[in-house]
C-alpha cells in the first residue's frame, strides 16, 4: 500500500462485464462489513447510496470504453450505513469473456477515528520516505511549509502548523532572539472539519509566543514539548496568556506535540501537531517519529528559507542596478525589455538605458558584460554608473566609450573582464544620430517606410581588451524611425547560428513597424525565446525617433558684433510672444544677452542661437571656440566674471557641451504648467514577468 494511502482500507473487486463481483480482496469486512463471499455475484449497483447508482454507472462505462476512472460516492456498509468512498474503475486489457473479471473497482475508505494513528510502522513510512523527497523539491519556501503539514495531516495528526522565526524570513542573518519570540505562521491544515482551525490560526500571521506557553517552552529549550491531553484549565490559562479566547475551545481535550525544527545547530522554528478527542492520544514513540521527521523537514525548510534569501538578494541587486525608469524627448518614444537566462539566477551582466539629455537629445545604451550571475551584474553595474555619470556630464558617445574602456582594464587587474557597448545620441532638433560601438552587434535601423538595415558603424575591440580606438558616426535620420539595440542573447544561442538570429531580427521589424505600436514591437521582439532554456541574458531598448515639431524649434545665425546682443533679445521676446510664454521674456533675455556676451568675448567668428520648446524651454548658444566656460565668483573689484552666475541663479539648470566645431553652452527654464522631469515608467521588466509572455 502506498504511503500516501496509509490511513485509509481499501478493497479491490473484480467485476465482469454486466457490472457483477466476480472476485473479491479479503478487506470486504472491514470496509463494507460483510464477508467476501457475500459479495460474489452482486451488482455493484447495490453497494453504493441509491442517488451514487447514475456516478457509478458512468464509471463503468468508462471502463468499457477502456478508461479509467475515479470519483468520490456513497457506499453502503453492511449495518445500513454510509460512509464515502474513492473508487476507482480500472479496466483489465488482458481479460477475457466469461466468468473472469473485465475490471477492478478499488475501493478507498478513511480509518474509524479509532483505529487511526494505531500502527507506528504505517506513521513511519507514511512520513519519512516519499513524502519528504516530494515536497522538498520545491524550493519555495511557502510551498515547502505547505508541503510539509499535507503530509503530517492525517498520517500523524489532525492538525498540525508550520511556525518560523520571523528573523529567518525577514532578515538576511539569523541572530538569536531576546524577549518575546517572533513567530510566522507558514502553513496550518486540518482534517477534523472544524473551520475554527484556520480562522483562529491564520496562515501568514506575525504573532509573539509569550512567556508561560508550550510554544515558548519548545522555542527555548529546543526540545519537543509532549502533553498528552490539554485539560481544560491549561487550555484556559494558554488562551489568557495568549490573549485569544478561541484558543481555549480547540485546545481543551486535544493531545499535543510540538516539535523544534533544528538544523545545523540552528533553531528554525516548530512544528505543532494536535489530535482532537476521539483520537489516540500522542505517545513517547510517536513523538520519536515525529522528531525523526521534524529533523529532516527542518533541513528542507533550511534549503528553501536560504535559497528564497538568495534569490531575494539577487533580485535586489538586479533591480537596484538597472534603471527604474527611462527618460527620452517628448517627440522620442522608448520601450525596453530584459531577459535573465536562468530563472533561478535573475541577474546578469546585460543593461540598457534611455538619459534624456539637454537641448531635446537622449542617450541609447545596450551594454553586456561577459559572464553570468553576480559577479557580472556587480561589473554591470560599475559601468552603468560610470556611464551614467558621463553621459550627464555631455561626453560624446566615443569619448564616453574611452573612459569606460579605461575603467575596465581598471577593473581587469583585479580580476580579467571585458564588456561591449553601444552608445547613441539622437538630437531630435537637428535629426541627427550619433553612434559608437566597442565590440558590440550592429543596430537596426527601420525607416518609416518599412526598409531596414544595419547600420555600420566603426569597429573597435570590446571594453578592456586593447587593440584599437573608439571612434563614432553620425546619421541623419528620418523622422519616424526605429531604432533597435540589443545584447547577442537575442540574436545567438546554442543551436541558432548568429546570422540566422540578425536575418530573424529584420524579419520582426517588417514593412510595418512603422504603425505598429511600440509595446507590439516590444513583445514581438521576444517572441520565440522563451522556451530556449539555454539562451543568455537579453536587454533589447526600442526608440521611435522623431524630432521637434517645427514649429517648437528655432535658430538665428548673429555676427560676432555686439550689435548681436541687442538683436537676440528682439528675437527672444518675438519667439516667446509666438509661443504664448511672454512671462518668460525678461528672464529669457536676460539669458540670452549674458550668453551670447560671453561667446563674443571668448569665442571668433559668428554665433548661433537656438531655442527649443520642449518639456522645458532650452536656449543655446554655438560658438567655435572649444574652451569650455567655468563658474567663477567674482571679487569686488573685478569688471568681468559674472554672466554665468547670473545664468546659474536664473535658470533652472545649465551647461556646456564641445561639438566638432566648437561649443554650446545652454540653459533651461521651467514652463508654467508643465513638469519638467517626464519618465517613462519602467512597466514590469525587470521583475514578475520575467518568463513570462504577455
Amino acid at each position: 500500500m502506498p504511503a500516501a494511502d496509509s490511513d485509509s482500507r481499501t478493497l479491490v473487486l473484480g467485476i465482469d462485464r454486466s457490472g457483477r463481483v466476480v472476485q473479491c480482496g479479503g478487506n470486504a469486512p472491514a470496509v463494507l462489513g460483510h464477508r467476501p463471499e457475500e459479495l460474489l455475484g452482486r451488482l455493484t449497483g447495490s453497494l453504493v447510496a441509491d442517488d451514487a447508482r447514475r456516478d457509478l454507472e458512468g464509471l463503468l462505462e468508462a471502463v468499457a470504453a477502456g478508461q479509467e476512472r475515479t470519483a468520490v460516492l456513497p457506499v453502503r456498509r453492511a449495518d445500513e450505513t454510509r460512509t464515502d468512498a474513492v473508487v476507482t474503475a480500472q479496466p483489465l486489457v488482458a481479460a477475457e469473456a466469461g466468468p473472469a473479471p473485465t475490471a477492478l473497482l478499488h475501493i478507498r475508505v478513511a480509518l474509524p477515528a479509532g483505529e487511526r494513528f494505531q500502527d507506528p510502522a504505517r506513521m513511519r513510512r507514511a512520513l519519512l520516505d516519499d513524502p519528504l523527497t516530494r515536497f522538498g523539491a520545491s524550493l519555495d519556501l511557502d510551498q515547502t511549509a505547505k508541503g510539509l503539514v499535507d503530509v503530517i495531516v492525517p498520517h500523524f495528526c489532525t492538525t498540525a502548523t508550520v511556525l518560523v522565526l520571523e528573523s529567518l524570513v525577514a532578515a538576511d542573518e539569523v541572530h538569536a532572539e531576546s524577549g518575546d519570540a517572533v513567530l510566522r505562521r507558514l502553513a496550518v491544515t486540518s482534517d477534523d472539519g472544524n473551520a475554527m482551525w484556520p480562522a483562529t490560526f491564520p496562515q501568514g500571521e506575525v504573532l509573539v509566543y509569550p512567556a508561560g506557553t508550550p510554544y515558548r517552552e519548545c522555542l527555548d529549550t529546543g526540545r519537543p514539548v509532549h502533553l498528552p491531553q490539554v485539560d481544560a484549565e491549561l487550555a484556559a490559562e494558554i488562551a489568557r496568556v495568549w490573549r485569544r479566547p478561541p484558543v481555549a475551545e480547540l485546545l481543551s481535550g486535544t493531545s499535543m506535540v510540538l516539535l523544534p525544527l533544528i538544523t545545523r545547530g540552528t533553531l528554525l522554528g516548530l512544528l505543532v501537531c494536535t489530535r482532537v478527542p476521539g483520537y489516540r492520544r500522542f505517545d513517547r514513540y510517536d513523538v520519536e517519529i515525529g522528531m525523526e521527521f521534524a529533523a529532516r523537514a527542518a533541513i528542507v525548510i533550511d534549503n528553501a528559507r536560504l535559497f528564497s534569501r538568495e534569490r531575494a538578494t539577487a533580485l535586489t541587486l538586479q533591480r537596484s542596478l538597472l534603471p527604474n525608469r527611462l527618460s527620452a524627448p517628448s517627440s522620442v518614444e522608448v520601450r525596453h525589455r530584459y531577459l535573465p537566462g536562468s530563472k533561478l539566477v535573475e541577474v546578469g551582466g546585460d543593461w540598457y538605458e534611455s538619459i534624456a539629455l539637454p537641448g531635446a537629445r537622449v542617450a541609447l545604451i545596450v551594454g553586456d558584460v561577459a559572464g553570468h550571475g553576480v559577479r557580472a551584474a556587480v561589473t554591470m553595474g560599475r559601468l552603468r554608473t560610470a556611464l551614467h555619470t558621463l553621459a550627464n556630464l555631455e561626453f560624446a558617445p566615443a569619448d564616453a566609450l574611452h573612459v569606460l574602456h579605461e575603467l575596465m582594464i581598471e577593473l581587469g587587474e583585479q580580476e580579467p573582464h571585458f564588456a561591449t557597448c553601444v552608445y547613441a545620441v539622437y538630437d531630435a532638433g537637428t535629426g541627427t544620430l550619433e553612434i559608437a560601438s566597442a565590440g558590440h552587434l550592429p543596430p537596426l535601423l527601420v525607416r518609416p517606410d518599412g526598409t531596414n538595415e544595419y547600420l555600420e558603424v566603426p569597429p573597435a575591440p570590446p571594453l578592456g581588451v586593447s587593440g584599437g580606438a573608439i571612434t563614432s558616426r553620425v546619421f541623419d535620420v528620418e523622422d519616424g524611425s526605429v531604432f533597435v539595440i540589443y545584447t547577442d542573447g537575442l540574436v545567438e544561442n546554442r543551436g541558432r547560428d548568429i546570422d540566422d538570429g540578425l536575418e530573424r531580427l529584420r524579419e520582426v521589424f517588417g514593412p510595418d513597424s512603422a504603425d505598429r505600436p511600440m509595446e507590439d514591437l516590444a513583445k514581438a521582439t521576444l517572441g520565440g525565446v522563451y522556451a530556449d532554456h539555454h539562451r543568455d541574458d537579453i536587454a533589447v531598448l526600442i526608440a521611435r525617433l522623431r524630432r521637434l515639431p517645427a514649429d517648437r524649434r528655432v535658430s538665428w545665425t548673429l555676427p560676432a558684433d555686439p550689435a548681436a546682443v541687442k538683436r537676440a533679445r528682439g528675437l527672444v521676446r518675438t519667439q516667446l510672444n509666438r509661443w504664448d510664454l511672454d512671462e518668460l521674456s525678461y528672464t529669457t533675455e536676460l539669458l540670452a544677452s549674458e550668453l551670447i556676451t560671453n561667446a563674443l568675448r571668448y569665442a571668433p567668428g559668428p554665433i548661433q542661437l537656438r531655442m527649443l520648446l520642449e518639456r522645458t524651454l532650452v536656449l543655446e548658444v554655438l560658438d567655435r571656440s572649444a574652451a569650455l566656460p567655468r563658474l567663477r565668483h567674482a571679487h569686488d573689484d573685478d569688471e568681468n566674471g559674472r554672466g554665468l552666475l547670473v545664468v546659474s541663479q536664473l535658470a533652472h539648470r545649465w551647461g556646456s557641451r564641445r561639438t566638432a566645431a566648437g561649443k554650446v553652452v545652454w540653459c533651461e527654464q521651467t514652463v508654467p504648467g508643465v513638469d519638467p522631469d517626464a519618465y517613462e515608467p519602467a512597466q514590469a521588466w525587470p521583475g514578475e514577468n520575467h518568463h513570462r509572455e504577455s
